[in-house]
């Protein structure tokens, strides 16, 4: 006696589909399963993650702003006092050094302050993962305080990328300032002699330095995409985190690499479209307010629309970092936790804890 025929007339029947608890099947993942699982997640928690980016950049860019008037106050008071010396003469060396420290400082308070927001937000969104994947919703005080308890670790697995990709990014300003000082000796020496030319090719040096390095920043960024995700759902230290994530890349990336330029892509098409959209009505706005230079408008009237109109566009900047900010760490959220279920066969594990009910 034959078994009866399956389905498909071949006498098997298909594969049960693989079990799906939460936005993703647990079961390895292509590229729409991937973006389609980021969306899912972001819909069931837009809420806490679009809380979690507004404070955290929020307050960052509070930091930022508030150092950044510090020093605007601090040199124009040595830059009064430099202008009402009898004889102040041009600017030198000594006069633009503490330009250039302060310049550095602010730019370091940037750099940490934003490193830190970045940080806490892959934080909070890796914590999002790991219960969305379950079926399973987070509030935003437990995704706080597990961003905030883990921050240390992620934090930890974000310097390394962010320095290498920090070379390139050096290199090329440096060689534009060159270039650009370059072509300044030489419109001071009137085109009679070429002082600038060492200058020049110190600057071209520069710039194919930073073109040459950054295939190596972009492989560190890749190679170490994974670690937040580890730091948090393991609950790993940083150097282990990045090691972690070295090993779960390992064989995968060109496909990881792919996957995340994907949501890079379609976050940078939205930002630009935004950017565009923030640009042209800042124009027509900057033109209504110099036509109604020639009305009756007093200055202060003036000077406070103006104001108005650059913290509202501020404001929609952020609004827009901060709603795009979560979807790219949701992407590479996904695959980490798709790259354990390829070589560890955590989708039975991860299946059977969705079963169990939460206490």
């Amino acid at each position: 006696m034959t078994d009866a025929p399956g389905p498909y007339g071949y006498g098997y029947a298909p594969a049960p589909p693989s079990p799906k608890p939460g936005v993703i099947p647990l079961a390895p993942l292509d590229l729409g399963d991937v973006l389609a699982g980021a969306f899912a997640a972001y819909r069931r928690h837009w809420a806490v993650l679009l809380g979690m980016a507004l404070t955290t950049y929020a307050v960052a860019a509070a930091l930022i702003a508030g150092v950044g008037l510090a020093a605007w106050a601090g040199l124009a008071d040595h830059y009064r006092r430099w202008a009402d010396t009898p004889t102040p003469g041009d600017p030198g060396l000594r006069d633009l050094a503490p330009l250039l420290a302060v310049l550095g400082t602010v730019w370091l308070v940037c750099a940490v302050a934003l490193l830190v927001a970045t940080a806490l937000l892959n934080a909070a969104v890796a914590t999002v993962v790991q219960e969305t994947v379950l079926g399973r919703r987070a509030g935003f005080g437990t995704v706080w305080r597990r961003a905030w308890s883990r921050l240390g670790p992620v934090l930890g697995s974000l310097v390394p990328p962010a320095l290498a990709a920090l070379v390139p990014v050096a290199l090329s300003l440096v060689g534009l300032c060159l270039m650009l000082a370059a072509m300044i000796v030489n419109v001071s020496a009137h085109g009679g002699h070429d002082e600038g030319v060492g200058l020049a090719l110190t600057g071209l040096l520069a710039l194919l330095l930073s073109l040459g390095t950054l295939p190596f920043a972009l492989w560190i960024w890749v190679r170490y995409s994974l670690a937040p995700a580890a730091a948090v759902i393991e609950s790993a230290g940083p150097v282990a985190a990045m090691r972690r994530s070295a090993e779960l890349v390992r064989g995968s990336w060109w496909r990881i690499f792919g996957c995340t330029l994907v949501m890079l892509l379609i976050v940078g098409a939205v930002s630009f479209v935004v950017q565009t959209g923030v640009s042209a009505v800042s124009q027509l706005s900057m033109f209504s307010v110099q036509a109604g230079m020639d009305l009756t408008l007093t200055p202060g009237t003036l000077f406070a629309a103006a104001g108005a109109l650059a913290v509202t566009l501020g404001l929609v900047q952020l609004l827009t970092h901060a709603f795009l900010a979560p979807l790219q760490p949701l992407v590479s959220g996904l695959l980490y936790v798709d790259q354990r279920i390829r070589k560890e066969n955590l989708g039975p594990v991860l299946a059977e804890t969705a079963s169990v009910p939460r206490s």
